[in-house]
């Protein structure tokens, strides 16, 4: 195979793909506006696939046919919201199902029963 062959595309196309797929495509950098900082959590979706031939010829040259393909999905999923030293997670709904929509409730009913019960006994 010489220097233009499949191994050379595959090279290409995964430095392409390392380059749109790093970290910070998953966990965003932060937005800091007026003392809240806001961090994007997303999904990424990646599907590749090359081929290639070397294909016969009669002269001394080599032939090399091949090609990449490959795509990528960023599925934003939630955000992390930091302020005044809370830190909440706020999923997005998208596609939610009941068992996901029961556990998100979950921290703000505590929150809820615990300012309940601290009330109660301010008031004893």
């Amino acid at each position: 195979m010489n220097d233009n062959g499949l191994e050379k595309l595959v090279e290409t196309a995964m430095e392409k793909i390392h380059e749109l797929a790093d970290c910070e495509t998953v966990v965003g950098k932060p937005i800091v506006a007026d003392g809240t900082t806001i961090i994007p959590i997303s999904k990424v979706s990646l599907g590749f696939t090359s081929g290639g031939s070397d294909l016969p010829t009669k002269g001394a040259k080599d032939l090399f046919g091949g090609g990449t393909a490959g795509g990528i999905t960023l599925q934003p999923l939630a955000f992390i919201a930091i302020t005044n030293g809370e830190v909440k997670l706020l999923q997005m709904s998208v596609n939610a199902n009941t068992e996901n929509a029961i556990i998100n409730m979950i921290p703000d009913v505590i929150d809820k029963i615990t300012d309940f019960i601290k009330s109660k006994k301010s008031d004893e």
